[in-house]
């Protein structure tokens, strides 16, 4: 039985890093003969005033809906993906425009919503029970952000939500590229410190709300902060100036509106939950969560850090996998790491020093590709020197520097 709950809200390469996977082709088998048609039941949350939700609920009948206004009905994939074809419909009001990513989580797609006509990003979730429940927890966390987001200028906005042939679907205002998205496809030239320091201005808003609404988002890097606006404009790259080019690389792209909004709040948690485990993506995840000393809202204030540094430079400041070396890796740009933090860290990182006090480095070092790697690093300012002006450069260095050492004071 293909049952449709629906709530409503109102408008409002240089990198090593590990990617999630491309899906280039899809395993769609011939079509099922489609279930016997029942009745579903449809609800709308529409929020009146004072910011509680009022509720509408009908009955809606597939036997109304034109033969062509559902897909046929298909198993899913092997990892529970839902398989769907371009230009079908999901659900009758949403049609299929393209696929714009896939992670862990599911899919997302973008749709045109037939009765808003207007372009939408729908998250498709995987269906498995756990990635069902977190899909409702990140809903939950989406209408919090909603009542008080208001306007929605800081954090993607929720247009509605449905459960659809065992897929939650969260249905998104469509935005422009992640900020990752955009310096991939810039060939990872960096941004001029004028505009991140914009950007950086934004970033800090946008997490001082979820903060202040003790919300911890804590996966917080390029790929979840997406521009408002895709239009770009091409300037010219003093870099490659001096260089002959046949392919217009002396050209980078700069973003018309520097606009931005947090997206993916799947991991986001409040702040009397359970802060033991581990959380961030590796190269954005602050000493305290690798140390196993707990985590609070700083964790975003360290990934907030990087992800300016990774802004300036075009590149992600901590390129490792391992743990050892990741500290290594923060040794080398930022100092010592703080003695109180060591004589604090778990049984499971223990091993990661001598004698208790000192960082086990280069001896505990994997391979000398693992010690280059960390002795190629420079110092945060010498960093700053490639990437700012002097101008600038004293008052973002200090500003970066504080978020890098949040934690570390």
């Amino acid at each position: 039985m293909e049952t449709q709950r629906i709530i409503e809200f109102p408008h409002k390469n240089m990198d090593k890093r590990p990617r999630k996977r491309p899906r280039l082709t899809w395993d769609v088998p011939p079509p099922l003969p489609p279930p016997k048609v029942l009745p579903a039941l449809y609800c709308v949350q529409e929020f009146g005033n004072g910011g509680m939700p009022n509720y509408a609920c009908s009955s809606m009948f597939y036997g109304a809906i034109p033969r062509t206004g559902s897909p046929p009905w298909r198993p899913d994939d092997k990892d529970g993906h839902y398989v769907f074809a371009i230009g079908e419909n999901l659900t009758p009001r949403y049609r299929i425009l393209s696929k714009m990513g896939e992670g862990t989580f599911g899919q997302v797609v973008e749709c045109f919503d037939n009765e808003k006509k207007e372009l939408v990003a729908i998250k498709i979730v995987r269906s498995i029970n756990k990635y069902r429940e977190a899909a409702m927890i990140e809903i939950d966390v989406l209408q919090r952000l909603a009542r008080h987001d208001i306007g929605g200028p800081r954090c993607v906005q929720i247009r509605n939500w449905f459960d659809y042939r065992n897929h939650i679907c969260i249905v998104f205002e469509k935005l422009g590229p992640s900020l990752y998205d955009f310096l991939r496809k810039n060939s990872y030239r960096s941004f001029p410190i004028d505009l991140v320091r914009e950007l950086g201005r934004q970033l800090l808003e946008s997490v001082a709300f979820m903060h202040e609404l003790r919300l911890i988002h804590t996966d917080l890097k390029p790929e979840n902060i997406l521009l408002v606006s895709a239009e770009y404009v091409k300037v010219p790259d003093y870099k490659f100036l001096s260089r002959s080019s046949k392919d217009g690389s002396y050209f980078k792209n700069l973003p018309k509106s520097s606009a931005i909004k947090l997206i993916d709040f799947g991991s986001t948690t409040f702040e009397h939950q359970d802060h033991s485990y581990v959380v961030s993506t590796r190269h954005y995840r602050a000493p305290e969560v690798i140390l196993g000393l707990g985590w609070n809202y700083p964790c975003d204030l360290w990934s907030v850090g990087c992800i300016l540094i990774e802004l300036c430079s075009g590149e992600a400041l901590f390129q490792t996998h391992e743990n050892l070396e990741h500290l290594a890796m923060m040794e080398r740009v930022l100092g010592p790491l703080p003695h109180h933090m060591v004589i604090r860290a778990d049984r499971r990182a223990e091993k990661y020093f001598r004698r208790g006090a000192r960082l086990d480095w280069p001896d505990g070092a994997t391979s000398r590709d693992s010690m280059r790697a960390v002795w190629k690093l420079l110092r945060l300012p010498v960093i700053y020197l490639y990437s700012a002006s002097p101008n600038c450069l004293c008052k973002f260095y200090a500003i970066t520097h504080c978020l890098l050492c949040s934690i570390l004071c």
